[in-house]
């Protein structure tokens, strides 16, 4: 076929599958998370296989605001939104990149030990000429699109309950719904609100664990769920939190909601008599209107990995199953198996492993329930290696789904984790204090090691439930969300650095951009001034440059941009500034043993979420091996206590003792000083965030 008629054929079937409601609008917006329908697919074809080779940078918009920038912008009316570092949202021009107005949140002034939490805002929404975003210190706020001013504010969440909103908003009719995070440092008790678009005024909550029976439930949802409990389980909240993904069904009227893992995640220990504990790690179908429950699946029963099931659902109509039809929910959580439901009345269809998976061999689709391998539950104290890991097969890095070749586009990861109970009694655990990960698990034995993690993005046919093809990327967490189109397009960033343009049916790469930094936010793409465009955020804390041939992310010299592309662009970015890898040193300083094994557990606890596991700096905050601040013991304590740098993304910590201060600035030093003599990066060990 020639090009011609090559792109023809693309337009005619862009517009055939706008007409069937595939993209709605024909794809001229991208008006929240999961594009013009519910599947991060767009039918603009003007950009295809036949030209995607003339792509250019069209504009760039440099980020100056610190801290985390995983966030998937959204473009309606020819006006680009996006959010950076803790939901401070900007409006640009979406044909140029000219700045129209920005908004401060001040979450970083606000959010108090929630700051550790340290993601930001991953993702924003626009309905009814109003822009909303989640913060991390627990408001839904939305903003006038024209003019960047404040309509209202809600306080989604109680003072000092440790919940957080790291999420992006969904958006229907004249709702918007947000969940929120925290489970993994707190004794949390999950839940989803909408509120009225116009107003803010709370107009439902449903609740996805069962509280104290002795105060009443909400429900009889929550009274169904409290039978699969056992112990005192309201104590520790419960958790299935619902901090990343929803879908919202229109031909239902449905809001489909993903839970996350249980608090903790040591399911002997919240629910000491066993029981499935729903809604841990579940799908649930909500009544759009009411929040009213429907129906729901459960992934994982009494789950006890940190196996969240928040990850992309994506809807698709007719999919034919067995020679039938049906309306079907598809998604790929964490535990590596992918997931056909019938959307109707919340039946498996299907269900397949796309990554190796040593908790379960197979889903039985009679009964709907997993075939568990009993040792992966770790039981009686015997540690476990588990695939996949706490990071997942599949994790917050977006999914796609293209109605033409059929295919599902996985950013995802074979990995394994060690899972063992803490030391002591069950019984006496308790969570931690001051925002630390408390998830009910105890330190691995050192002989027991997973294999070297891998990750790729995986092209998987739904229907079939079988790879088609894959390919490699660098590092653990290598491969960025992805979008798809009309075009033939699969759109997709990776942490080595690249921005990438390939063929959705057979992977081929067709063009690619250097973007100078880590790429692994949700891309999309939207028609501004009759032009098709590409954007993208580049930069974020993920992943550490483990393998990067180009050396590590430098906090202090790469710069994250919000980049955008049209076919002839001609724009350039400037030239990368070198970073400095020296590790500056004090011979006088004298490391204590003692207090590099205090300030090490004390770092993993409070400082890896931003800085880097195993002081592996991945580019979100300084690096502190080579930072000259941990040389002086005094002003390093005295600039972790009271927190002068709030407004740049770090916390204050107050509560901790100079002495475990100064142990974290030790472990510092023999982590720098180790390093230097190995002369290569610092090679990191798993950590986990919301």
């Amino acid at each position: 076929m020639t090009g011609m008629l090559r792109n023809f054929a693309i337009g005619a079937l862009a517009l055939a599958l706008a007409a069937c409601g595939q993209g709605g609008a024909q794809g001229d917006d991208w008006p929240d998370y999961d594009g013009p329908d519910t599947t991060h697919f767009s039918p603009l074809a003007e950009i295809n296989t036949g030209n995607a080779g003339q792509l250019g940078l069209a504009w760039h918009h440099d980020i100056d605001v610190g801290g985390q920038s995983l966030t998937a912008p959204v473009a309606v009316d020819g006006v680009l939104y996006y959010a950076a570092g803790d939901s401070h949202v900007f409006a640009l021009d979406a044909a140029t990149g000219k700045q129209l107005w920005d908004y401060d949140s001040q979450t970083r002034e606000r959010a108090g030990v929630t700051l550790r939490g340290a993601w930001g805002s991953r993702g924003i929404a626009y309905s009814n000429g109003k822009v909303f975003t989640g913060t991390l210190d627990g408001r839904l706020i939305a903003i006038d699109a024209k003019s960047g001013k404040e309509v209202w504010s809600a306080q989604t969440t109680t003072a000092g309950d440790q919940r957080y909103i790291t999420g992006a908003p969904w958006v229907y009719g004249d709702k918007v719904v947000i969940g929120h995070g925290g489970a993994d440092y707190a004794p949390v008790r999950g839940y989803v609100t909408a509120y009225d678009q116009a107003s803010g005024k709370q107009a439902w909550r449903f609740y996805t664990t069962p509280g104290d029976p002795a105060k009443g439930f909400e429900d009889e949802a929550m009274k169904m769920a409290a039978k699969t409990w056992t112990g005192e389980w309201w104590k520790f909240g419960g958790g299935a939190t619902v901090w990343n993904a929803m879908a919202y069904d229109p031909k239902y009227n449905r809001l489909y909601i993903g839970t996350g893992n249980g608090s903790p995640w040591n399911h002997k220990i919240r629910s000491p008599g066993g029981g499935d504990n729903l809604f841990v790690c579940s799908i649930v179908a909500l009544d759009a209107d009411t929040g009213k429950y429907l129906w729901h699946y459960q992934v994982n029963p009494g789950e006890s990995w940190d196996f969240n099931a928040n990850m992309d659902i994506e809807l698709v109509d007719g999919f034919e199953v067995n020679g039938q039809k049906h309306d079907v929910l598809m998604n790929a959580p964490k535990n590596g198996f992918f997931y056909v439901i019938d959307r109707k009345d919340g039946k498996l269809l299907s269900a397949k492993p796309f990554v190796p998976t040593t908790w379960a061999s197979s889903i039985d689709l009679k009964t709907g329930r997993p075939v568990e391998n009993p040792e992966a539950r770790y039981p009686g104290g015997k540690a476990a290696i588990v695939y996949p890991s706490p990071f997942g097969a599949h994790n917050i890095e977006a999914m796609s789904y293209n109605p033409a070749s059929g295919l599902v586009y996985i950013p995802a990861m074979d990995q394994g984790r060690v899972y063992v109970d803490p030391p002591g009694k069950l019984a006496d655990w308790q969570f931690k204090d001051g925002q630390r990960i408390s998830n009910g698990q105890g330190t691995p034995p050192p002989d027991l090691k997973p294999r070297a993690p891998t990750s790729f993005l995986l092209a998987w046919n739904p229907k079939t439930q079988s790879e088609a093809w894959r390919i490699p990327m660098i590092g653990p967490r290598g491969g960025g969300g992805t979008a798809t189109t009309g075009g033939g397009l699969l759109l997709q960033g990776r942490g080595s650095g690249e921005f990438t343009v390939l063929d959705a049916n057979s992977g081929k790469l067709l063009w690619q951009f250097d973007a100078q930094t880590a790429v692994m936010a949700q891309p999309i793409t939207y028609r501004a001034g009759g032009k098709q465009y590409i954007a993208v955020v580049a930069g974020s804390r993920f992943p550490t440059a483990q393998g990067f041939p180009r050396g590590e992310w430098s906090y202090r010299t790469q710069q994250w941009r919000v980049l955008a592309f049209a076919l002839g662009g001609t724009d350039k970015l400037p030239a990368p500034v070198k970073p400095d890898l020296t590790i500056p040193d004090d011979p006088k300083f004298r490391v204590d043993p003692a207090l590099v094994k205090l300030g090490a557990e004390a770092y993993a606890d409070r400082c890896a979420a931003c800085h880097g596991a195993g002081a592996a700096s991945g580019g979100s905050a300084p690096d502190l091996l080579r930072s000259p601040v941990p040389l002086d013991v005094a002003t390093f304590t005295q600039l972790l206590k009271e927190g002068p740098l709030v407004s740049r993304g770090m916390p204050a910590f107050a509560e901790v003792d100079d002495r475990t201060l100064a142990g974290i600035a030790h472990y510092l030093r023999s982590r720098a000083r180790e390093v230097a003599a190995a002369a290569k990066p610092v090679v990191p060990v798993d950590d986990k965030g919301q």
